[in-house]
């Protein structure tokens, strides 16, 4: 993933000391600790000693859209909880990065909102516009590469992958490696996306790789559009969104979704035994990555636990969370250089060929915009 930035002395001294209380290197609080509510860092708030008491006060953590099977979150969650005391409750976990959103709206003032979002990184990029989440930097923020978190410190980048094509080939006689494989008749109502790509993070990056492959560019994602349009005309595109669930009942044998997903729902069917051979692959022709970000709720019910959670999910034990359901950290590189990454677990992380490229926020909007206006007519009606 991208290179990452010179680590300042003070912040490698305290990764490197794994065995340390998290935010040990940030106890010292600042002259005039502010309430956790406005609070843009750690120090901020008067350390971590004094964040980590207040939010153990509250109690709890309000968050959505947050299965356990999605980038580990089930032990992040579970991680936090023992470490912290902190309750963490999720809403809607199969939920989207627009129910994620539109909830930060709709429970605005009262004490079901959520105190912390995880979406695609167009979704961040419209929530602070919306001016929806408060400016925060966690203890690493200046080690997160600049293109990957924003200027204000209202969302950064956390975890992130490749789009991938996953394959049960107990279904299917010969699994796709490509975009233009799909084509193939032989894959006639198989084909699947995870969610709506109005709606969806992980199916909009679906239509932008596809886009990739099929002559189109970061600033043209509409050969994505026609590409699911041709696949909808010749029959090989299911409506049906892919789950486990849907997978397992062989409702959509072939699924377009992040590599870390994929990978980790073939581990899933084998622990549990179910009849499902899933196969990875990352399609060369279609090479497209991209992280999910996180950000904090301007008017969150928790606002200390809020922040806490961010020092957790960027801390080297959260991170190698991560990276233990094949999600890559954004902070990979700088934690291979101090010795904080799990190395036996980024062993496990499939080749890719290439440095991955990024598009730009105005690239990314405008796809966005191109998807929400072009989607529903061309693939959906």
């Amino acid at each position: 993933m991208p290179t990452p930035r010179v680590r300042t002395a003070s912040l490698a001294i305290c990764l490197t000391l794994a065995a340390a209380p998290l935010g040990a290197c940030a106890d010292k609080p600042a002259a005039a600790p502010r309430a956790p509510s406005v609070a843009t860092s750690a120090p901020d708030a008067g350390g971590m000693a004094a964040l980590t008491a207040e939010a153990k006060k509250e109690g709890a953590l309000n968050t959505i859209a947050l299965p356990r099977d999605w980038a580990n979150y089930g032990a992040l969650i579970d991680g936090f909880e023992k470490k912290y005391g902190i309750k963490v409750t999720v809403e809607n976990p199969e939920g989207t990065s627009q129910d994620e959103i539109n909830a930060l709206k709709e429970h605005r003032g009262g004490g079901r909102a959520p105190d912390v979002i995880d979406v695609g990184g167009s979704f961040a990029q419209s929530a602070a516009r919306q001016g929806l989440l408060a400016p925060y930097k966690v203890a690493p923020y200046d080690e997160i590469p600049e293109e990957q978190k924003d200027p204000q410190a209202r969302w950064f980048n956390n975890y992130g992958g490749y789009i991938s094509i996953g394959c049960d080939a107990n279904r299917v006689k010969t699994c796709p490696s490509t975009f233009a494989d799909l084509r193939k008749p032989e894959y006639k109502g198989q084909v699947a996306l995870n969610g709506d790509p109005t709606k969806s993070g992980s199916a909009f990056a679906g239509v932008y790789a596809a886009a990739l492959a099929n002559g189109g560019s970061f600033g043209d994602i509409q050969p994505g559009i026609d590409f699911f349009a041709e696949l909808r005309k010749n029959g090989n595109f299911t409506p049906v969104e892919s789950s486990p669930d849907t997978i397992a009942k062989g409702q959509t044998p072939i699924s377009i979704d992040w590599d870390f997903l994929n990978l980790g729902y073939a581990d899933d069917f084998r622990k549990k035994g179910v009849d499902v051979d899933w196969r990875t692959a990352i399609p060369f022709d279609g090479s497209f990555a991209e992280y999910y970000a996180n950000g904090v709720n301007k008017d969150a019910p928790h606002p200390a636990a809020a922040r806490l959670w961010q020092e957790y999910v960027f801390s080297p034990e959260g991170q190698n969370i991560r990276l233990g359901a094949y999600a890559r950290p954004v902070l990979m590189e700088a934690m291979r250089e101090d010795g904080t990454l799990d190395k036996a677990a980024a062993a496990k992380l499939p080749t890719v060929e290439g440095t991955p490229t990024f598009p730009t926020k105005a690239q990314t909007e405008k796809a966005r915009e191109t998807v929400n206006r072009g989607w529903a007519e061309a693939v959906s009606g």
